[in-house]
């Protein structure tokens, strides 16, 4: 939604489980819960699907009553019969909860249940709500995170085929990469570690008292983090570097017309009425030009969605154009008989993808 946030989260100006349990915290979020949002006029939420809703903007939300209620649905679903059973199967995988065999067998039927729902309802849809990610997109996704990261191994998915496709469209999104970073379907099921939860598990003696657990010294933990970073240079040394990457529209004469103010005028304001008149009004034809575009090998157009994830995957792969080009693409027909053709607004007067070779 290009909201801007001051987001703290780090000592000294914030630690979990005594920042917010002081009294100033609690005056403002009685509760001591996080995340917690305080906006310059004295809003104030905690949960964040509340926060997410406020920081949102139309797209997002829902940019119809209809689609704002089907937002609220794919969230509400993600909470309650999502995040309770990706917990129950991923946390004692990661050592944070004990294994119980009864619940994690629950576990697993309740997630095979949701994606058989999820599987079904996006057999014919590229995203949650209409055509664009939206709250609900994002809840989903977050909610099965780990999950696909964990735990569902290919054999289990493998069933899954549209829930698979739509996730991994979303966390290829920028905006999705920007926050999680590569997202890895994990390979194997992750089993139950007990050595790995006795070490995570505060140990109690006879008393009842917690026994600490041995620290290693802080100048050895130096000593080793200096060793690593040391061998992680020398390995990177040793890799072949990557030929500078030249910008094809550097040598260009600057421009008058304003890409960034005519998208935004695109995208905030009526179309016909506003950025078109906007558009002819101070294109400079002179540092631009226009294309029109077909999409040539047909026969590899198939169904809608796939043919939707096909557009969708070449914009995320022209992500350095931003700045130099702007393009509208649809697609026409339907079913094993559809079309896409576009018109491209790109920088100077020569095709880009070429210069870009």
């Amino acid at each position: 939604s290009g909201a801007q946030l001051n987001v703290v989260s780090d000592p000294p100006a914030f630690k979990l489980g005594e920042t917010n349990k002081t009294p100033d915290f609690l005056k403002t979020f009685p509760l001591g819960k996080v995340p917690a949002f305080e906006g310059k006029d004295g809003t104030c939420l905690f949960e964040s699907n509340a926060i997410a809703y406020y920081l949102g903007n139309d797209q997002l939300r829902g940019t119809s009553p209809k689609s704002a209620a089907l937002v609220q649905q794919w969230v509400n679903f993600a909470d309650s019969e999502i995040l309770p059973a990706a917990c129950s199967w991923v946390y004692p995988t990661l050592g944070i909860m004990q294994y119980n065999k009864g619940n994690t067998d629950q576990a697993k039927e309740a997630i095979k249940k949701v994606l058989t729902v999820l599987n079904e309802y996006l057999k014919t849809r590229t995203f949650l709500v209409d055509e664009r990610v939206s709250l609900a997109d994002i809840s989903v996704a977050c909610n099965l995170l780990l999950p696909y990261q964990q735990v569902l191994e290919p054999a289990f998915r493998q069933p899954f085929v549209n829930v698979n496709r739509w996730f991994v469209t979303c966390v290829n999104q920028p905006q999705f990469k920007a926050a999680l970073g590569v997202v890895k379907l994990c390979d194997k099921m992750a089993q139950f570690d007990a050595k790995k939860f006795a070490e995570l598990t505060p140990k109690k003696d006879k008393g009842g008292k917690k026994e600490k657990q041995p620290q290693q010294p802080k100048q050895e933990k130096k000593k080793e983090k200096k060793q690593k970073e040391e061998k992680e240079v020398d390995e990177a040394d040793d890799l072949p570097k990557e030929p500078k990457s030249v910008d094809p529209f550097a040598a260009l004469p600057k421009s008058a017309f304003n890409m960034d103010e005519f998208k935004r005028t695109y995208s905030n304001k009526d179309i016909l009425t506003v950025a078109l008149p906007y558009f002819w009004e101070h294109f400079d034809k002179e540092g631009y030009s226009l294309w029109y575009s077909e999409y040539l090998y047909q026969s590899d157009l198939n169904m809608i969605f796939m043919t939707c994830n096909l557009v969708g995957g070449m914009f995320q792969r022209l992500e350095k154009l931003r700045k130099n080009a702007f393009a509208n693409v649809c697609i026409f027909g339907q079913d094993k008989n559809n079309q896409i053709a576009g018109v491209w607004l790109m920088r100077g007067q020569e095709l880009a993808f070429p210069l870009s070779s």
